[in-house]
């Protein structure tokens, strides 16, 4: 399975059978955290085994189920914390996701103070992605097209249309996808459009699917 192929396959879970994942698999997800912290500076961990993260009533309310492991979004401050936090969890839900387990991005519905108390005080924490398999695949949900997001020209290449496909797949907080795209002197760009929730993160996976499709597009060229 291709990074693209995951991208398109993989939808939010919130309900996980309660099976344990397996130790093969586990030393390959670490093994690609660990790379991934490298890269980012960030100091992303993953907790196994660990239902306390999601029992909690906010995790109730959002409906979440048998979670027992759990990714954990933090590291030291930086400008661009949030961002980094968003683009590299999503390359991690990705990678998951090609490992055959389902994941879901969770900024509220968790035990948060639970959660936080693993956090050491020279770090900065984001959020938490729920981990392991889903009692289903999920469902894709409604959003928004190609011409709601794009500002252009009309000089865009076939490569940038594919990427702004790619990246209209990428999760988002409450679904609400306010990024742009714009296509201008032969030159992409991406920004936030207006105030939402956990922008910068959802700017962030939204920023690794384009790369993503763009990557894909032009090795078939």
């Amino acid at each position: 399975m291709t990074e693209l192929q995951a991208i398109k396959e993989r939808h939010s879970v919130r309900k996980y059978m309660n099976k344990s994942i397996e130790m093969e698999i586990r030393q390959e997800l670490d093994a690609f955290v660990e790379k991934v912290n490298t890269e980012s500076g960030l100091n992303i961990t993953i907790q196994y085994d660990d239902p306390e993260g999601f029992d909690s009533k906010m995790a109730h309310y959002g409906s979440f189920r048998n979670v027992n492991n759990y990714i954990v979004l933090k590291g030291d401050s930086c400008p661009d914390f949030e961002k980094k936090c968003g683009y590299y969890g999503e390359k991690i839900v990705i990678k998951a996701q090609m490992l055959g387990l389902n994941t879901c991005w969770a900024a509220l519905t968790f035990n948060k103070k639970f959660v936080k108390k693993m956090i050491p005080e020279n770090e900065k924490f984001s959020m938490v992605i729920a981990l392991g398999y889903g009692e289903t695949q999920g469902t894709a949900h409604k959003g928004k097209k190609y011409a709601d997001v794009v500002l252009t020209d009309g000089t865009e290449p076939t490569w940038f249309k594919e990427a702004v496909e790619a990246a209209l797949l990428a999760p988002t907080a409450v679904n609400q996808q306010k990024f742009m795209f714009s296509w201008k002197d032969q030159k992409p760009g991406m920004k936030v459009k207006g105030f939402g929730m956990h922008t910068k993160v959802d700017l962030g996976i939204v920023k690794y699917h384009f790369e993503i499709g763009a990557k894909s597009a032009k090795e078939k060229m």
